[in-house]
């Protein structure tokens, strides 16, 4: 067995220290693993990102969609809102859903719409209403910041959103993307993620959720219950820029 000071001296080894009374210190990031382990998390290569995402997304119980035009992404919200019997849908800011007027056509499938109040301040009975909307839907549609490759993950951040309660609150969640939101890690997320440079000051997007799959929990005797603490359901849509291209002003 190893003596009191051979242990000690093992762990001033590992934290890159000296003798005892040495005032020295290790400088920042001494002692720590390199920010990528390629052995442990091989990296994926860019034209693999989205088959990677997509076959992630499948483990923890997502549903991934490709719509290439408009026509096959009405087609593909009308399934799901057909499938989830939904009246009702709440929509985030994304600046996607705006560019795709998906509030319009929703409505022209006959469905009620709820939508983030204006950008800027909005009023206070707006902000009520839309939240309580967000509790009663049957479907909250959102964009993403990013999709992450590595393990299936949206990445929705208040920045972009507005309100993440479109994505928590109702039992069925759709999630919009593009190819260019596919990241491969982690550390990529990390590395984008606007942060304040002065402590006082308030982060441009305060608040990140990190979407992995439906809700789930599970009792003392290990069943697993989906959709107790959020959506019991997730969809990804993949909108490529053909089907943007298509709903650009002029295109019709």
């Amino acid at each position: 067995m190893a003596s009191r000071e051979e242990f000690l001296a093992r762990i001033r080894e590992a934290l890159g220290r000296g003798e005892p009374g040495a005032t020295s210190r290790p400088g920042p990031g001494a002692g720590l693993p390199p920010a990528r382990l390629p052995d442990v998390m091989p990296p994926i290569a860019p034209g693999e990102l989205l088959a990677k995402f997509e076959e992630e997304l499948a483990k923890v119980s997502g549903i991934a969609h490709r719509a290439s035009n408009l026509e096959e992404l009405e087609a593909i919200l009308k399934g799901i809102l057909d499938g989830a019997r939904a009246d009702s849908v709440v929509l985030s800011r994304n600046a996607l859903l705006a560019q795709l007027e998906l509030g319009k056509r929703l409505r022209a499938l006959g469905k009620s719409v709820e939508e983030w109040p204006a950008t800027g301040d909005p009023a206070q009975d707006a902000g009520e209403a839309y939240r309580a909307a967000c509790f009663s839907a049957a479907v909250g549609i959102t964009g993403v910041d990013w999709a992450l490759a590595e393990t299936g993950s949206l990445v929705v951040t208040s920045a972009s959103e507005g309100s993440q309660l479109a994505s928590l609150a109702p039992p069925v969640h759709v999630a919009l993307y593009r190819r260019s939101q596919l990241v491969e890690s982690l550390d990529d997320i990390l590395q984008r993620l606007p942060i304040a440079s002065k402590p006082e000051d308030s982060s441009a997007g305060r608040s990140v959720v990190f979407v992995t799959g439906v809700s789930r929990t599970a009792d003392i005797e290990q069943i697993l219950i989906r959709g107790v603490h959020g959506p019991r359901e997730l969809h990804a849509v993949l909108v490529e820029e053909s089907c943007l291209s298509a709903a650009a002003p002029g295109s019709r």
